[in-house]
C-alpha cells in the first residue's frame, strides 16, 4: 500500500475544498505544487475526478524526481526527512479538503448511510485489531443485525484475489441457498453459514437489494413480549478478566457498558470457555461511568457498577441447556428469553 493509499483511506475529497486549497484542473486532474526542504525539492500532488490521489517528488538540483523516500526498510535519515514533509502536506490537504467516511468503498458507505437513515442506528468500530469491521446494532434489544468487513477476497473466492468490503446479514436457510446461487452472495465469512451470509459490497448487488434483505435481518433483533426488558445476559472471557478473583475482594464490581442497561436492571455474566455457562448474576447499581481504557483486547469508554446477586454452579446453565430457550450465540450483550428467566428463578444453586 502507498504512502497516499494508506493516509486517504476511508476519506472522500470535497472539490470545492481542493480548489480553495489551490489545486488547478487540467483536464480530468486536479494538480498541486508546493516545495519543501529549504525549496530544494517539489511536491507535484495530482487527484482524479475519482479522489484518487497520487503524489510525486522532484529534486530541483537535479531536475529529476526523487524516489527514495518510498524505499522499504531503513531509509536514511535525510530520506526520511524528505518523507516526514511530503507526508505533511498530504495530511493538510486530507484535513481541509477531504470528508472523513466510515468504510473504503462508496457502496459500503451508501449502504450505512441508509442504515443510518431508515434505523438511526450507526456503525460501532468494536475491535482495535481489526478497524474496518463495524457493527449494525438494533438500540432497544443490542442484537446484531449486520457486519460489515474488509477482507480479502480470496477469503470468499480462492480464485480471486484484492481488498474488498462484506456485509454479513442474518436470513432464513432457505433464502440463504437460494441467494447463494446468484452473483455477489457467499457463505458467511466467519459467522454461521446457515442463518448468516456474506454479500460483497462492489455494485455487484443493488443497493435497494442489500437493503431489503437488511430488512429482514433487522426483524430478528426486534424485541417481542418473550423477553424480560430489564434482564440481560453479557458475555465475559476469563481469559482477560478473572471474576471470582474480583469477587473476593468485593461483591461490588465494576463492568464495562455499551449498551442501554439502567439501574436495577438484572445482568446475568455468561462465561465463555472453558466454562461456557451463565456463572453469575449481578443487579446493576450504577451506571454511565466515564472510565477512559484501552488494550489489545479492550476499549471502554464508560462502566457500570454491579453487586453480585447470586453464582451459579459449573454446568448447571451450560451453553447447550441455553440453546433449548432459543440462545445460539452471545456474541455482546442481549436481552433475557422470559422462559429462561422464568427457569432459572427456579432452579436451586
Amino acid at each position: 500500500m502507498t504512502i497516499e493509499e494508506e493516509l486517504f483511506r476511508r476519506t472522500k475529497v470535497d472539490f470545492d475544498k481542493i480548489s480553495k486549497y489551490g489545486f488547478k484542473k487540467d483536464k480530468s486532474l486536479y494538480k498541486y505544487s508546493q516545495n519543501i526542504m529549504d525549496n530544494n525539492f517539489r511536491v507535484n500532488v495530482e487527484i482524479n475526478e475519482d479522489g484518487i490521489v497520487k503524489g510525486t517528488i522532484f529534486d530541483l538540483s537535479f531536475d529529476e524526481e526523487y524516489t527514495n523516500y518510498r524505499t522499504e526498510g531503513n531509509i536514511g535519515l535525510f530520506a526520511n526527512r524528505v518523507k516526514e514533509e511530503f507526508e505533511s502536506l498530504l495530511k493538510d490537504i486530507k484535513n481541509k479538503c477531504f470528508i472523513k467516511e466510515w468504510f473504503i468503498y462508496e457502496q459500503s458507505n451508501r449502504i450505512a448511510k441508509a442504515i443510518k437513515e431508515k434505523y438511526g442506528d450507526d456503525p460501532e468500530f468494536e475491535w482495535e485489531k481489526f478497524p474496518g469491521y463495524a457493527i449494525f446494532r438494533n438500540k432497544d434489544s443490542q442484537k446484531w443485525y449486520g457486519i460489515i468487513m474488509n477482507i480479502d477476497q480470496n477469503k470468499l473466492d480462492q480464485k480471486a484475489n484484492g481488498e474488498v468490503e462484506i456485509i454479513n446479514i442474518k436470513l432464513e436457510p432457505s433464502e440463504i441457498e437460494a441467494l447463494l446461487k446468484l452473483d455477489g452472495f457467499y457463505p458467511a465469512y466467519h459467522m454461521n453459514k446457515k442463518s448468516w451470509i456474506s454479500i460483497i459490497l462492489n455494485n455487484t448487488v443493488l443497493d435497494e437489494n442489500i437493503i431489503s434483505l437488511i430488512d429482514k435481518s433487522y426483524s430478528y433483533t426486534v424485541i417481542n413480549k418473550n423477553e424480560a426488558k430489564n434482564e440481560w445476559i453479557v458475555p465475559a472471557n476469563p481469559k482477560y478478566f478473572d471474576i471470582d478473583k474480583a469477587l473476593k475482594e468485593s461483591n461490588t464490581i465494576i463492568w464495562k457498558q455499551s449498551t442501554d442497561i439502567k439501574i436495577n436492571d438484572i445482568v446475568y455474566l455468561y462465561v465463555a470457555e472453558p466454562y461456557s455457562s451463565i456463572m453469575y448474576k449481578f443487579k446493576v447499581k450504577e451506571v454511565n461511568i466515564p472510565y477512559e481504557y484501552k488494550d489489545k483486547n479492550l476499549k471502554m469508554q464508560k462502566v457500570m457498577k454491579m453487586d453480585l446477586i447470586t453464582k451459579y454452579g459449573k454446568g448447571k446453565l451450560s451453553f447447550n441447556k441455553l440453546k433449548d430457550f432459543g440462545i445460539n450465540a452471545i456474541r455482546g450483550p442481549r436481552y433475557m428469553p422470559l422462559t429462561l428467566s422464568e427457569y432459572i428463578n427456579k432452579i436451586k444453586n
